[in-house]
């Protein structure tokens, strides 16, 4: 059995956000001290910096939020209150982080070739983006 919390799915969302809910689970798991080794270095970066940048937000400034709040919900109203995008803005957020990799993207493609390689999945064609890698990798795919 793994001592490992997987956070939510990055598929998953929030007052129209994909990933948040994934976010906000890490940050709280990092806050409990229980955030497993393997996603500490990339806390704040990669997709969550992905929607850093959407918001208009920094990684302190949301860490800040979700550890004055107790229930998802809170974070969720905060958001509605200060995060002030379009639906617009929300979906060409969705659609940059379900379609990483673009025809053509060699170094994309490489990379998530040699990590479906150290995880034990160069097999698994049905893996095409980061976001199928990750639910692949946390047992959900």
């Amino acid at each position: 059995m793994s001592d490992r919390i997987y956070p939510r799915s990055p598929r998953e969302s929030m007052c129209g956000w994909l990933h948040l809910p994934r976010y906000i689970d890490k940050i709280r798991l990092h806050l409990a001290g229980q955030l497993h080794p393997d996603y500490q270095p990339n806390l704040g970066k990669g997709f969550d910096s992905a929607w850093l940048k959407a918001a208009g937000l920094t990684h302190e400034q949301f860490v800040e939020v979700v550890k004055n709040t107790i229930i998802d919900a809170q974070v969720a109203d905060w958001v509605l209150r200060n995060v002030k995008r379009s639906d617009a803005e929300k979906k060409a957020h969705a659609a940059g982080m379900l379609d990483t990799l673009k025809p053509g993207d060699a170094e994309g493609q490489a990379r998530l070739k040699m990590r479906k390689e150290k995880a034990g999945m160069p097999h698994r064609d049905d893996i095409q983006t980061f976001v199928d890698f990750i639910d692949a990798d946390e047992k959900r795919l």
